[in-house]
């Protein structure tokens, strides 16, 4: 067996970055050299232990993903990244991949799926889901996403809703007994998949969709 691969992971939030460290290290030929929680991190992470492939999530306190895929590029790092997030929407997935992203994966995908990413990645390939392998097609073709009408969870949609009725984050928090930073989460991923850039868009584009009554 030649050198192992060597991967950074970078994920602010400890329970999935450390669920990943753990899921890659059952692999011989992986070998996890560092891990980072924000997308500054991130990028001393890479300088530091030069990693072959670095598992990137899109949204990073900071720095977000493709700014740091962005400053590798500007940099000429010779890492290879992963994007490994929950937003699906052809916004987001053509940004990653336009900014250097080598593959794109969804939170929840199949293990072999993440190892086999890992191992086309390391050897200068690309790997993209089948939902950002679509994405990129329809860009290229210069059709539009299906996907033009938002798919909410449950949560998002009571977060959204919760929003409409003009309340911040610390009451919705309250509200719904969930953390501050939970909430965040939930608007940031509501703004992104409404391609929103503040509450009342978002408020407004989610009734334009038929997704709130107001």
């Amino acid at each position: 067996m030649g050198a192992p691969i060597r991967l950074v992971v970078a994920d602010d939030h400890p329970v999935v970055r450390e669920g990943l460290v753990a899921m890659l290290e059952t692999q011989p030929d992986f070998l996890v050299v560092g891990g980072a929680s924000s997308g500054k991190d991130a990028l001393a992470a890479v300088a530091a232990a030069d990693p072959d492939v670095l598992f990137l999530d899109l949204e990073m306190p900071e720095l977000d993903g493709v700014g740091v895929l962005r400053k590798l590029r500007e940099q000429g790092a010779r890492t290879r990244t992963i994007v490994f997030t929950v937003f699906d929407t052809d916004e987001r997935i053509i940004s990653a991949v336009e900014a250097g992203a080598a593959g794109y994966l969804l939170k929840g995908a199949p293990r072999a799926e993440v190892f086999a990413a890992v191992r086309a990645v390391a050897a200068g390939s690309s790997l993209l889901a089948p939902v950002a392998a679509a994405a990129v097609v329809r860009r290229v073709r210069g059709e539009a996403d299906p996907g033009a009408t938002p798919s909410l969870t449950p949560r998002e949609k009571t977060v959204l809703s919760q929003l409409a009725r003009g309340l911040g984050n610390k009451q919705i928090a309250a509200e719904l007994g969930i953390s501050e930073r939970t909430v965040k989460f939930h608007v940031s991923s509501v703004f992104a998949k409404l391609g929103a850039s503040n509450r009342a868009d978002a408020v407004a584009r989610a009734a334009q969709a038929r997704i709130i009554t107001l």
